[in-house]
């Protein structure tokens, strides 16, 4: 069984796959903004589960919820979920605020997070970081230029990432596809024709843990 340290766990694609990872025997480290769907995952998920209030744009949020979660056990993954997007725009008209909270969130606190993980991975010379990232994080639409250049910019970091890392750890972009969340109901009126995210973690989570050292570098997208 595997232990993963999961950001974004909270809500949409993040509490769906805590569901699953949870329900196949695995221990869960989540973590997320909001306080009370904190305790409510507490509560449906008890021990050896553990799921903290963490905003991982504040640095100090993020290295003591990594102290915590590493002075129980280091993870076999670690998944950077967590994601802002834009509210529907051109780039003239998005705010210098609601850009840098994208940009903070979604690569920042990405960068923060495995800051504070990595180390613990290579001292022990296995691992696996899989950064989520997006169909906008390959190609691009209008309206979402600040999401499209974050995740971009989360394929560009897990590649350098990849090339960084010694052998046993590894570095992924995973695109999760295109499924029925609150983010994608911000910017497509068609969100509600997808699949819902309790449906596709009962793909992504196995896909996700079937991810290998070999994997180490590639762009992979949850079939």
């Amino acid at each position: 069984m595997s232990v993963i340290a999961l950001t974004g766990a909270t809500r949409g694609l993040g509490r769906a796959l805590v569901r699953e990872f949870a329900a196949g025997g695995h221990t869960v480290f989540g973590c997320g903004r909001s306080e009370s769907a904190v305790n409510e995952l507490t509560q449906t998920h008890g021990a050896p589960h553990s799921f903290r209030a963490v905003d991982i744009t504040h640095e100090a949020d993020v290295a003591a919820w990594a102290s915590e979660v590493l002075a129980s056990a280091t993870p076999d993954f670690v998944v950077n979920n967590a994601a802002l997007i834009n509210q529907s725009a051109p780039l003239w008209d998005v705010p210098a605020e609601e850009f840098e909270a994208v940009v903070a969130t979604n690569l920042v606190g990405t960068a923060s997070v495995i800051r504070h993980f990595a180390p613990a991975l290579i001292a022990r010379g296995t691992g696996l970081i899989v950064n989520l990232s997006s169909g906008w994080g390959r190609s691009t639409s209008p309206n979402v230029a600040p999401y499209c250049a974050t995740k971009w910019g989360v394929e560009g970091l897990t590649q350098a990432l990849s090339q960084e890392l010694p052998r046993g750890v590894a570095a992924i972009a995973l695109s999760p596809g295109v499924v029925h969340t609150e983010m994608l109901e911000s910017c497509n009126p068609r969100a509600a024709e997808y699949e819902e995210p309790e449906t596709w973690a009962r793909r992504a989570a196995p896909y996700l843990l079937g991810l290998t050292t070999a994997n180490n570098g590639e762009a992979l997208t949850v079939p």
